[in-house]
C-alpha cells in the first residue's frame, strides 16, 4: 500500500470501525503495530525526557518524528499488574492481580497483604486475541511474567512466543539462556541483542498482505545490572569514575536504544515502516535505590520516589507514539493517559471490536491525531502491598492537577497539586481539606466498584520491635519510618 492509500484508509470513521466484528477485516486499512515495552524504565531515562548522561539517539529521533506524552502512567508501580492491565484494558484491582508474580511476603509488617494469584486470569480477553481475530499475526518477544505453563502468551492470543514465561528478570543478561523457546547461546551473547535478532526474524517472516502485532517486551533495563564491558567503559569514562549516574545502567539503556534503531532499520528495509505504528513505553517507574546499592540507579527526573511507590516516580512513564501520516512530528501531549488505554485504542485503530468485558481504559486515538482533550477526569491506582524498594500499601487518585494518595497502614492521606508541585514535595491535605475529602470519597467509591482487595491488620505486628529494625539502604529515598527492612 502506498502512502496516499494509507492516509485515506487511516481516516476511516469510528462508526464504520464499530460495525466490524472480531472476525471481520477492513481491507488495506489495518496498520502494523509494535508495542515496545521497556522494563523498569525511569521517566527521565531518555534524552528526549531530559537525561543528559544516557545516549538514546534512536529513541530521541522517534520522539522528534512522532508524539511524546508528558503525563503517561502505568497501571501499577510494579511489573505484573501493570502488564496485565496493559494487555487487557482492565484495572489491576478489577483483575485482582495487584502485585508482581508470585509476590512477596512481609509477615512482620503492620498490615497483611491480600493474596497474589499465580497467573493472569484465563478468561479475560487481551489485545492479541482481539487483533488475531481480525487477521493480525501476533508475536510476543521477551518478558511475560503473567504465569507459567498454561498461562503463557500463546494461551492469550499470541501466535509466536519467544522467551516469554514466568521469569520476572533474567538470572543473567549473558548466555546460555533457558527461556520458553529461547535456549542455549554462549557467555558472549547478550540478551537484549538476541531478542532484537529474534524480532528482526519475525518481521522478515510476515507476508506483506497480513498485518502484524509485535509485543516487544524487553527484559532490560531490569536488574541485574549487566552490559558488555566496552559500552560500560564508555560511560565510566564519561562520568569520570563516579558511581552515579550508574555506568552499567546507562549502557543497558543504550542497548535498548540500539535495539529500537535496529528494528526501525529492518522495517525500512522490508518496506513496512510507512504502515507501522511504533509505541515505546514502560511498565513502571525506574528503580531509585535497591538492595545494597547506595547510589541511584534510574533517572526519574524530578519526580518523587520510583518503582514500588505510588508517587509519580513509580507510575509516570515515558510514552512515544510514531504513526506515519497521523502523529505530528515533534508534537507533545500533556493529557494524562494510562497503560489501560492501549487495549481500546489499538482495537479501534485496527478496526476491531471491543470485547464485552468492562474496559477501564479509554480509546485515545484522538490524541494520536492531534486532539488536546479527553473526556476523562480521573485516574486510579491500587497497590495494597509492600514493595521491595520500600513502598507501602496505598491507593491513589488523580483528578485534573490534583493527586491524593491514601496509605493503608493507618489510612492517612497526602494531597498534591501536580501542576505546581510535580515532585510531590508539599502535602496540601490540611490546607485543602474539602478537595482531599472529595478525592478520598471518589477513591473509596472506585475501590468498591471494582471490588478491590484490601490488606488487613496484622494481629502479630509489634510496633516496638519494628521500630528497632535497621532501615534498608534503599529507604534513604523516602526517610520514612514505615520503610524498614525485615
Amino acid at each position: 500500500m502506498n502512502r496516499r492509500d494509507f492516509l485515506l484508509a487511516s481516516s476511516a470513521t469510528a462508526v464504520g470501525a464499530a460495525s466490524l466484528g472480531w472476525g471481520q477485516k477492513l481491507a488495506n486499512s489495518q496498520p502494523n503495530i509494535i508495542l515496545f515495552l521497556v522494563d523498569d524504565l525511569g521517566w527521565g531515562d531518555f534524552g528526549c525526557y531530559g537525561d543528559k548522561f544516557h545516549e538514546t539517539p534512536n529513541i530521541d529521533k522517534l520522539a522528534s518524528e512522532g508524539l511524546k506524552f508528558t503525563n503517561a502512567y502505568a497501571a501499577a508501580p510494579v511489573c505484573s499488574p501493570s502488564r496485565a492491565g496493559l494487555l487487557t484494558g482492565q484495572a489491576p484491582a478489577r483483575l485482582h492481580l495487584t502485585q508482581w508474580l508470585p509476590g512477596s511476603h512481609f509477615p512482620k509488617k503492620q498490615v497483611l497483604e491480600p493474596p497474589t494469584p499465580t497467573h493472569m486470569a484465563a478468561d479475560v480477553p487481551t489485545i492479541a486475541q482481539g487483533l488475531k481475530a481480525i487477521g493480525y499475526k501476533t508475536c510476543a518477544i521477551g518478558k511475560w511474567h503473567l504465569g507459567g505453563e498454561g498461562y503463557l502468551p500463546e494461551n492469550f492470543g499470541f501466535d509466536v512466543n519467544i522467551a516469554g514465561d514466568n521469569h520476572g528478570h533474567p538470572p543473567s543478561y549473558f548466555g546460555p539462556f533457558n527461556y520458553h523457546n529461547l535456549t542455549g547461546y554462549t557467555v558472549t551473547d547478550y540478551l537484549t541483542e538476541v531478542l532484537t535478532a529474534k524480532a528482526e526474524e519475525f518481521l522478515g517472516s510476515v507476508t506483506r498482505n497480513q498485518p502484524f502485532f509485535l509485543y516487544m517486551a524487553e527484559y532490560a533495563v531490569h536488574m541485574p545490572l549487566q552490559a558488555k564491558q566496552a559500552l560500560v567503559e564508555k560511560y565510566k569514562l564519561k562520568n569520570q569514575g563516579k558511581p552515579e549516574p550508574d555506568p552499567v545502567y546507562a549502557a543497558m539503556v543504550e542497548y535498548v536504544d540500539i535495539a529500537l534503531g535496529a528494528m526501525r532499520k529492518t522495517l525500512e528495509k522490508l518496506g513496512m515502516a510507512e504502515n507501522t505504528i511504533l509505541i515505546v513505553t514502560s511498565d513502571n517507574g525506574g528503580v531509585g535505590y535497591q538492595a545494597k546499592r547506595l547510589h541511584r540507579i534510574a533517572d526519574n527526573g524530578d519526580l518523587r520516589a520510583g518503582k514500588g511507590f505510588l508517587y509519580e516516580g513509580g507510575i509516570r512513564e515515558p510514552l512515544i507514539v510514531h504513526w506515519p501520516g497521523v502523529t505530528r512530528p515533534g508534537s507533545v501531549c500533556d493529557v494524562p493517559v494510562t497503560g489501560l488505554d492501549f487495549m481500546p485504542t489499538l482495537l479501534n485503530i485496527a478496526h476491531g471490536k471491543r470485547p464485552a468485558q468492562v474496559q477501564d481504559g479509554m480509546d485515545i486515538t484522538g490524541l494520536f491525531r492531534g486532539e488536546t482533550e479527553l473526556k476523562r477526569d480521573t485516574l486510579y491506582w491500587h497497590y495494597p502491598h509492600y514493595s521491595d524498594q520500600g513502598g507501602r500499601p496505598a491507593g491513589a487518585i488523580r483528578e485534573g492537577d490534583w493527586k491524593l494518595i491514601e496509605f493503608f497502614e493507618d489510612m492517612h492521606i497526602e494531597l498534591y497539586n501536580l501542576s505546581a508541585d510535580p515532585g510531590e514535595r508539599y502535602d496540601l491535605s490540611s490546607s485543602f481539606q474539602d478537595k482531599a475529602d472529595d478525592l478520598r470519597r471518589k477513591l473509596h467509591e472506585w475501590r468498591k466498584s471494582v471490588d478491590a482487595a484490601m490488606p488487613r491488620p496484622n494481629p502479630e505486628y509489634n510496633e516496638a520491635l519494628a521500630s528497632l529494625r535497621v532501615g534498608a539502604p534503599g529507604c534513604s529515598w523516602e526517610h520514612t519510618p514505615g520503610c524498614l527492612e525485615d
